[in-house]
């Protein structure tokens, strides 16, 4: 099995790299593990709705990256306090979704430096009851991948505020995630260790690993599904499955209540109700909005030249713009 340490904290890069090796294995291939680290995003799972896992007014005043992967699962906060791994292998047991397997590995390498972790039954990695690694798995016929989050000195004040979205603003079709109680694994160790000496724990606990870089022509190739696939909008919000939001504000002009209907991440209609004046006929408005992607700039050029002030009297159009895209 070939071992790739990750250079790059940028979450789109390692996200098209994972996908990039996950393309490349056939059968008879020894397989990958990785170890990497993203600067601070939240990563969110294949057949979720990134609006209703992201606090996105949290993550934008925090440049926290938002980026949807190819597995399933829900959504994860990582930071440079939180290591990554990757095992991608021919998928040639004929045993589909055993997390157990390759999560063995983790349990063992901790075991080692004397932190006793367990295998709970929802698939995640826990000491004493506190989840410390979320695992997912992407897979064809050809081949396996499975990934994981290991929390070693993450901050969890702002894991928990990144991924703290209110529920009952959204009726969506995605899968939503499971919050859990969380720990990082730096307490539990009886001797500290630094992120350093914790990545090459890990590596060193693998027998058989060969150690090597990615080509010039691997990074290039890595670079351009990381700039046509997960540097985008379509992809990291676009695929979001159909759901509908309620927002509610309170304005110096009015109380205003917008009920959204978005799907792939476009907004097919939208109701404004609430104790605002202007024109009693809101049609126009609404059908502004049919077709406009669900996102801040899209919606500001909608309303460019709009006459807003004729059905929100006293309306301040970047407030209110700031307020439904949101």
């Amino acid at each position: 099995m070939y071992y790739i340490e990750g250079r790059s904290h940028d979450p789109t890069f390692n996200l098209a790299m994972e996908e990039y090796l996950y393309r490349s294995v056939e059968p008879g291939h020894p397989g990958y593990f990785l170890l990497w680290q993203n600067e601070p995003s939240i990563i969110v799972g294949r057949f979720q709705n990134t609006a209703q896992e992201v606090n996105r007014t949290f993550a934008e005043e925090h440049r926290i990256h938002i980026v949807r992967r190819i597995s399933g699962g829900g959504a994860v906060y990582h930071d440079l306090g939180n290591l990554n791994y990757t095992f991608i292998v021919p998928n040639d047991d004929g045993n589909p979704f055993d997390f157990a397997r390759h999560a063995l590995p983790i349990v063992n390498a901790l075991e080692k430096l004397g932190v006793k972790a367990e295998f709970n039954s929802r698939n995640d990695l826990a000491i004493d009851g506190k989840k410390f690694s979320g695992s997912a798995q992407h897979m064809d016929r050809k081949r396996l991948l499975h990934h994981g989050t290991l929390l070693f000195d993450s901050d969890l004040s702002v894991l928990a505020r990144a991924l703290n979205v209110d529920d009952e603003k959204f009726t969506s079709k995605g899968f939503k995630s499971v919050r859990s109680r969380v720990t990082n694994i730096l307490p539990h160790l009886p001797v500290p260790l630094s992120m350093g000496g914790f990545i090459a724990a890990l590596r060193n606990s693998l027998s058989g690993t060969e150690a090597r870089s990615l080509s010039n022509e691997e990074t290039k190739a890595i670079m351009t599904l990381r700039k046509e696939k997960y540097s985008t909008w379509e992809w990291n919000w676009g695929e979001s499955p159909e759901f509908s939001e309620r927002k509610v504000r309170r304005f110096p002009w009015g109380k205003v209540e917008a009920l959204l209907d978005v799907k792939k991440g476009l907004i097919g209609q939208v109701r404004f109700f609430g104790d605002f004046f202007g024109l009693e006929s809101r049609e126009a408005l609404e059908r502004m909005f049919t077709g406009c992607p669900y996102r801040a700039d899209d919606i500001k050029k909608r309303l460019a030249d709009f006459p807003l002030e004729e059905y929100f009297r006293g309306v301040d159009r970047e407030e209110f713009c700031e307020f439904l895209a949101g």
